[in-house]
């Protein structure tokens, strides 16, 4: 065996060894066993505290009658909304509005190709010429046949089968009459205007496409006159009254609005457990059809509600605090917080009944 072997071999425990050591003072120092006088003397520390200034803003905390609100997802609707379709299957020809435009009642909204139902119509109108020719040949015919009939000069028989034929002739003449004005109906139905006042929402078809019953071409709604339209759950739903005023929350505006309960549907849906409630909103012309609006409405009774203004809180990150105020000094306490009530929000805990705090917290001392 060499000598750096035999070293090796007789020292190889002292660098664990040593590592064990230095562990074990590490912790004793932690604990303060080690360190002599370096160690705090156990007792109470005094907090830092600033005075109060002079034009303090000083808010009792106390507590308030407030609704426990919840939230619930709708969207803002039209009340007037309609599917403009036509009634006959006929080729677009013309489709002169394009989503946004505004419209007044009565306004050219899609033209249909006519070619077919005027041929129909001029048909028609021959018709009803040849029928009134049979019915005035029929009268003229009738009208002798009386005059020979009161002279003795015709037979009851003769008499009898010209009135008859008189009256087939004129029932035919109407029949004709009423097959023109019926094909000039159809003939107008090829021109698609606007039911009211409104705006284009969307064009679903084009100049070309084949014009379908029950497929719309666009649709068409009045954007002064929104509801939003929130499914609410049924047991919650009992709190909503017809006229009742609630907060709405647009959030395309960021804005809260004041709505009236119009309709309440009476049945629930069986998958969701749901009704549909829809509020009726003021007009604003920010807001439109489509989009996403909060509702606020309590499904229990009011409560009591530790609340402070939102302007004394202080904020430290993700943490809250409020300025306490003890014998003309500031004092930080961290609070935890719940839902906001307008510009006061809910204390959870950190804060008693009859306690004083700073109303403004950007007030310095």
């Amino acid at each position: 065996m060499t000598d750096d072997t035999a070293f090796f071999t007789t020292h190889k425990w002292l660098i664990p060894t040593a590592a064990i050591t230095g562990l074990l003072l590490v912790i004793l120092l932690a604990l303060g066993v080690l360190g002599g006088d370096s160690k705090i003397a156990p007792g109470s520390q005094a907090l830092k505290t600033e005075p109060l200034p002079n034009e303090a803003d000083i808010f009792t905390v106390n507590r308030q009658m407030t609704a426990n609100a919840l939230t619930w997802q709708g969207t803002v609707r039209s009340r007037w909304a309609v599917k403009i379709t036509p009634k006959l299957t006929a080729r677009i020809i013309d489709i002169p509005v394009h989503p946004g435009d505004r419209l007044k009642k009565g306004a050219l909204i899609a033209r249909l190709d006519d070619r077919d139902l005027l041929a129909s119509s001029h048909a028609s109108h021959a018709a009803e010429l040849a029928a009134q020719a049979q019915a005035a040949q029929a009268t003229a015919e009738e009208k002798r046949m009386t005059t020979l009939f009161n002279k003795q000069a015709a037979t009851r028989q003769q008499y009898e089968a010209a009135l008859a034929q008189a009256q087939a002739a004129r029932a035919l003449a109407q029949q004709a009459v009423s097959a023109t004005q019926q094909t000039q109906v159809v003939l107008g139905e090829n021109v698609l205007t606007a039911p009211f006042d409104g705006i284009i929402g969307e064009r679903l078809q084009e100049p070309g496409d084949l014009g379908v019953p029950n497929q719309a071409i666009v649709t068409f709604h009045k954007p002064d006159d929104l509801r939003l339209d929130v499914p609410i759950a049924s047991h919650c739903a009992n709190q909503a009254k017809i006229g009742m005023t609630l907060n709405v929350r647009i959030d395309a505006i960021a804005q809260t609005l004041t709505g009236i309960v119009d309709e309440i549907a009476p049945e629930i849906d069986p998958q969701t457990r749901s009704q549909t409630i829809k509020v009726r909103l003021p007009a604003t012309n920010s807001v439109q059809p489509g989009q996403l609006g909060w509702l606020e409405l309590a499904c229990q009774p009011e409560q009591q509600t530790l609340l402070i203004p939102t302007t004394a809180l202080v904020h430290y990150g993700q943490l809250q605090a409020v300025n306490i105020i003890d014998q003309q000094h500031l004092q930080i306490r961290h609070i935890r917080t719940g839902k906001a009530y307008g510009d006061q929000v809910e204390v959870l805990s950190g804060l008693h009944e009859g306690e004083r705090i700073l109303r403004n917290s950007e007030v310095k001392p």
